[in-house]
């Protein structure tokens, strides 16, 4: 089942398939972090994993074929 916010409806079920990437890095920075009271100086090396990760990512995510929204417009122009 899913929950109504609004007129909008939202399926959990959809959103929980999502991978998560880096949480693990993320996880042990916040970590760090809540453990040297916010002094991320100390916390350099998983800042520096988190970063990494980070930048993997970015580069795994882009598609060849293009934006979204590029091809809702090519779609819209032919529809006039």
């Amino acid at each position: 089942m899913g929950k109504k916010s609004g007129s909008l409806y939202i399926n959990p079920k959809k959103f929980g398939a999502f991978a998560k990437p880096c949480m693990k890095e993320m996880m042990s920075f916040l970590n760090c972090l809540s453990l040297n009271q916010i002094n991320d100086d100390k916390c350099a090396r998983q800042k520096e994993l988190l970063g990494a990760c980070m930048d993997a990512q970015n580069n795994k995510n882009r598609k060849a074929w293009g934006s979204i929204n590029y091809h809702l417009q090519r779609l819209n122009k032919t529809r006039k």
